[in-house]
């Protein structure tokens, strides 16, 4: 019964490019430019029914509270008065990139038989670094059922964010698998977001085999390309490795130890010589979402920065044209992320579970995304300058807007959820 279900961040009313994420270089490069937040939101849900149509099974996470004025409130300012600095980082809709929301660990790797979930703390950013309690909210009520297990955030100093950071290789979603965890070191020109001692503190709370996880260092090289999460340099499926050569520290032994717990991998590994990493970070090559397909076999779907790509367009199609087990390539128009920094692996969180055992509010069809798409139409602001973050107008719309969605969607009780959760 266990299958994977790809989650996507419904990307948020108040999305705008502020240029909170140093190390993201899409983020930082368009900070100041007008976004389109209504765009954007129809660009993840066109994403979805692709998924959809691939015979994927879907499911959301919602908007967060934005403003977020308990975070304000914290630092004893309200929205009105504070510093535009913060008001920024209180309006951000980055958690709209539900791969940074928690790491998950499927039933069969975990000692108690239950699919276990961290939430990520985020801590490293302070525009992301208040996005767990309501993440914590969320997907405790997604995931309520007793086959799974939501842990709080690992405590600060440690820096955890989630499934960017994380894979899992298996000869099945539904086998026991090998579960990697991928941190940066400190000490390079951006900061490296996922600390070692996180992941082996989530490594034991999802009470994983010893024997079938590994840690390894992600390259300085590819932080300081721009590859601020491993997401961004390196995707796993099943039994299929697909990486940039120069994406980890000591390659030639993670391969080596990968090999020895699962003999089964599959690694493709993309040369520098043809995709330089600076290739793989403007064309988003690696945050592509790989999965499984019905028929066999399995698909990337990529940004359309890939396929515009001189370099990296003409690689894949010797890739697909192979005998590999990638036969497919997908391309879907997430340009409104892609500004951001983020492309369609940052989009979604990868959950193998039953999905009779999830809140089927949070799970979609064709037919919801209809209802959510009329919605965001009729609500969502078309456009989002630079000056306007201050507009009372603005706040109020974006408020509006989320407590509709909400409504639509049954889940008006999420709206004054409790950080304490």
């Amino acid at each position: 019964m266990l299958r994977e279900i790809n989650f996507d961040g419904i990307i948020g009313p108040s999305h705008n490019y502020a240029g909170l994420a140093p190390g993201n270089l899409a983020a930082t490069s368009n900070a100041g430019s007008t976004s389109h937040p209504r765009a954007a939101a129809l660009q993840g849900i066109a994403k979805m029914r692709a998924n959809l149509a691939l015979g994927l099974a879907q499911g959301i996470f919602l908007p967060h509270a934005r403003p977020d004025h308990r975070w304000l409130a914290a630092l004893y300012c309200d929205y009105a008065r504070a510093p535009r600095h913060l008001q920024a980082q209180a309006l951000s809709a980055s958690a709209m990139w539900a791969a940074n929301a928690a790491t998950v660990s499927p039933a069969p790797d975990c000692a108690d038989g239950r699919c276990h979930l961290t939430i990520a703390n985020l801590m490293t950013m302070p525009h992301r670094s208040h996005e767990a309690p309501e993440t914590l909210a969320q997907l405790r009520l997604a995931f309520a059922d007793a086959a799974f297990a939501v842990h709080p955030p690992i405590p600060a100093p440690f820096g955890d964010e989630g499934a960017a950071n994380h894979m899992r290789l298996a000869e099945a979603h539904d086998a026991p698998g090998v579960e990697i965890f991928v941190y940066g070191e400190p000490g390079g020109p951006f900061p490296a977001r996922q600390s070692r001692q996180a992941s082996e503190a989530v490594a034991r709370a999802h009470e994983l085999d010893p024997d079938r996880v590994i840690f390894v260092q992600q390259s300085p090289q590819a932080i300081a390309a721009g590859a601020f999460h491993n997401d961004v340099v390196a995707v796993a499926n099943e039994d299929v490795l697909f990486t940039h050569q120069q994406a980890f520290a000591v390659q030639a032994s993670f391969y080596e130890a990968l090999r020895a717990k699962l003999p089964s991998v599959r690694i493709i590994e993309v040369p520098a010589s043809a995709v330089s990493l600076d290739d793989a970070v403007r064309s988003y090559l690696f945050n592509a979402q790989l999965v499984s397909l019905a028929d066999g076999g399995m698909a990337l779907i990529l940004p359309r920065e890939a396929r515009d790509h001189p370099r990296v367009w003409p690689w894949l199609q010797q890739l697909i044209a192979g005998n590999g087990p990638i036969r497919r390539l997908e391309v879907v128009d997430v340009r409104e992320s892609m500004a951001n920094g983020g492309g369609p692996a940052c989009l979604r969180l990868r959950v193998v579970a039953d999905p009779a055992t999830i809140d089927p509010r949070f799970l979609v069809d064709d037919a919801k995304l209809d209802r959510i798409a009329a919605l965001i139409e009729a609500e969502w602001p078309e456009s989002i300058a630079a000056r306007d973050i201050a507009d009372p107008g603005l706040i109020q719309r974006i408020e509006a807007a989320r407590a509709a969605l909400f409504e639509l969607l049954d889940l008006s009780d999420l709206l004054t959820f409790n950080h304490r959760a």
